[in-house]
């Protein structure tokens, strides 16, 4: 599990090469900061109150006990019942107990979580790329992060738990445990959740100087492929790290994760072959993370047909949602909402199509036996997939818009015309990329000496 944590914690620096080589040279640095800073960011508040409001206990499955674990008090030492003990039967550390594997120590939960939490925040700054100044992103994502990531991630991934006799010791989030909808790792919690702060964000912060008429190129394709196989590497500790456990269930999501993201990369280069002739770089990176997102909450729930199908509609679906800003005007930088809102919701709604009986899911105790409708359960697992996603989409969306405009009436968002045009690296943190006049002077210097 700790291995994991370590998978999930590189798949933001890889974020931040996919995004980095989107966007033109001038501001790289700038993109690859996002991503950083919220690691940083992030990480803090995840240590004080995040873990609490996450997975400390409630009444009303909306949020965790902000106060019950803050500054990750109690969870290292023998402070609980519930924990690992020694061979001499000494209470080492307090535990966890995760449906389909077992119990892990809470400090181990701790930090895996911890990195889901991270990577949720960075995935929003590729929709505002080029223009939003870089201390208006630490504010809106920390409020963000605490205001809805928070409490979502408790919704999602926080079960239940009982004693032997059947008696409630630990209540979890209704999402998970009151709809019964399926969200294996995060289809919902960090894809849609993001999508739908991103595209908010978007529109109180406005379109990019010159936008759609300017052409905005990536400036590094061989960044952007970097980032996407450092992606799909991370995605294994993601995904199969889900499982809490070297175990089936474990073996199942890697597979499934594999083959959906095949069929996704190929989903994606049929429609830019159909219509524009030519299958590109850039589509198939970014067909690998439509496909990583789209098997994300199901991975454990399907068999590999069901990866293979959910890959290729997701990576179909994508490619053609990336246009939607244009026809609608609103000016996803890096395509957040046309890859992770978009991906997130396909994902989660084919759940309820593709849910197979022999899945580690359908064989847990909280799912026993469920079914999608393509396997005779009808459409009760649909409807309970389709009410999570659009409760996240909605929430999201709406908690994001009023976090957006409090911080541009405060401190302001936008980047002025001045900063946007010389770039975000010099005027955000004074400094480039790549520094062409050293590597002039050099080349002159040997001119010179030879």
């Amino acid at each position: 599990m700790l291995a994991s944590s370590a998978l999930v914690l590189l798949m933001t620096p890889g974020l931040a090469f996919f995004y980095g080589g989107m966007v033109r040279a001038k501001n790289v640095l700038n993109m690859i900061m996002m991503s950083i800073g919220a690691m940083g960011l992030i990480g803090v508040l995840w240590s004080l109150f995040g873990f609490s409001m996450a997975f400390g206990d409630n009444k009303l499955g909306l949020i965790g006990n902000p106060a019950q674990f803050f500054g990750l008090k109690g969870l290292i030492g023998p402070n609980s019942a519930d924990a690992v003990k020694d061979a001499a039967g000494n209470v080492t550390t307090q535990a966890v107990n995760i449906p389909l594997s077992g119990t892990i120590p809470m400090t181990v939960f701790v930090a895996f979580q911890l990195m889901f939490a991270i990577i949720t925040v960075a995935l929003i700054s590729g929709a505002v790329a080029d223009r939003l100044k870089f201390g208006a992103w630490l504010l809106f994502a920390g409020i963000w992060a605490t205001v809805v990531y928070f409490p979502v991630a408790h919704w999602v991934f926080d079960f239940d738990v009982k004693d032997p006799e059947g008696n409630l010791v630990h209540a979890g989030g209704w999402i998970a445990n009151h709809l019964e909808a399926i969200d294996f790792a995060g289809g919902t919690a960090v894809h849609i959740n993001a999508g739908a702060a991103g595209l908010a964000l978007v529109l109180v912060l406005g379109k990019r100087k010159g936008w759609p008429k300017t052409p905005f190129r990536p400036h590094n394709l061989p960044f952007v492929m970097l980032g996407a196989g450092l992606l799909w590497f991370g995605w294994f500790g993601f995904n199969a790290g889900s499982a809490v456990s070297a175990n089936g269930a474990a073996g199942s999501t890697f597979i499934t994760t594999t083959f959906a993201t095949c069929a996704a990369m190929l989903g994606w280069l049929l429609v830019e072959r159909m219509r524009d002739g030519k299958a590109t770089s850039l589509g198939a990176a970014s067909g690998i993370v439509a496909g990583l997102v789209a098997i994300t909450p199901s991975c454990s729930s399907v068999n590999v047909l069901g990866a293979l199908a959910i890959g290729a509609v997701a990576g179909v679906a994508c490619a053609l949602a990336v246009g939607l800003k244009f026809r609608f005007g609103f000016d996803d930088s890096l395509d957040v909402v046309g890859v992770h809102l978009v991906g997130g919701i396909v994902g989660t709604l084919m759940v309820g199509l593709f849910l197979t009986p022999e899945s580690p899911a359908a064989r847990s105790g909280l799912f026993a036996n469920t079914k999608g409708l393509f396997y005779g359960g009808g459409f009760d697992q649909l409807w309970r997939q389709a009410v999570g996603a659009a409760a996240v989409l909605v929430f999201s969306f709406v908690a994001a818009l009023i976090i957006a405009l409090i911080v541009k009436f405060t401190i302001g968002l936008r980047a002025g015309d001045e900063a946007e045009s010389v770039g975000m690296d010099e005027s955000e943190h004074a400094e480039t990329a790549y520094d062409l006049a050293a590597v002039g002077s050099t080349a002159r210097t040997a001119v010179k000496e030879a």
